[in-house]
């Protein structure tokens, strides 16, 4: 069985708390995107088996994929086994959430293919142990809002569809890092959030946002220049995407996201792609 592994970039971040628990409470319009790995896996007599060729990738308990396996098969007591292979376009700790969309892919493909019987909010339940993306790449929906620690989620269905062009510098950023330098004291209150309408693509650019970008440009000041190059070439407006360092434009049109994209590949800029939503 072969499954697609969507991509996502966050249309809007903004971090509201720092929580007791540690965590952070955030309310982020997260868009599943056409950039997809592409995930083969086949039902053996027993054990989990990860391959991640030529990514670097841990092939054992470190990889949040074999936790996710291990986590369903122990939720519902199954004793055989499942081999995985991987095949990774998405780039690797680049705030794109490939991780966390392998697991959820993983997650949803075998509670069919082995009938568990859990039911899509049994899933994001036991998704959520495992990264706090994986409950949105559950959701059968391609844009929701995320709250909380991007556990409860609140489909969205009248985004316009768009283009975009991402950039990928070629480094990892720690999200850990990131968020433990965003300046934000512990607080018990909870800050509600208005959701704001966003029906036609000129509404999206005018409410890109991401409180993390700060942070990673003053650590990679290259950043900066790649989203004033997107604009350069034709981007409505431009955003990093979750702690970074992926950067995206935002295209009306899939012609201009294309023109953007064989100009940014001639500059040699990182690893450029042009990208649809889902």
């Amino acid at each position: 069985m072969v499954c697609l592994s969507p991509a996502k970039i966050n249309l809007i971040l903004h971090v509201l708390r720092k929580r007791e628990d540690g965590y952070h409470d955030i309310a982020s319009l997260m868009q599943k995107i056409s950039l997809c790995d592409e995930m083969a896996f086949s039902l053996i007599g027993n054990g989990i088996v990860v391959r991640c060729p030529d990514s670097g990738l841990p092939e054992n308990e470190d990889n949040i994929v074999y936790k996710a396996v291990r986590a369903l098969f122990s939720r519902v007591s199954y004793r055989s086994g499942v081999e995985i292979t991987i095949k990774k376009r998405i780039p690797i700790a680049a705030g794109l959430g490939g991780g966390s969309s392998n697991a959820a892919t993983i997650l949803v493909a075998l509670n069919e293919l082995i009938e568990c019987g859990l039911t899509t909010d049994e899933l994001i339940a036991l998704g959520s142990k495992i990264g706090a993306d994986v409950p949105f790449f559950i959701n059968p929906a391609a844009t929701c809002w995320a709250f909380g620690i991007g556990d409860r989620l609140q489909t969205v269905d009248d985004i316009p569809p768009m283009w975009f062009v991402l950039v990928n510098p070629g480094f990892e950023v720690s999200t850990k890092k990131v968020y433990e330098s965003l300046k934000m004291g512990l607080t018990k209150e909870v800050i509600k959030y208005n959701i704001p309408r966003l029906r036609k693509v000129p509404q999206v650019v005018d409410a890109l946002s991401n409180d993390l970008e700060n942070v990673t440009v003053r650590l990679h000041p290259v950043l900066g220049d790649i989203k004033d190059s997107l604009v350069t070439y034709g981007a409505l407006g431009s955003l990093m995407s979750g702690s970074g360092p992926t950067v995206f434009g935002v295209f009306a049109d899939e012609s201009d996201a294309r023109e953007a994209e064989e100009t940014l590949k001639r500059e040699n800029v990182g690893f450029v792609f042009a990208a649809r939503s889902l």
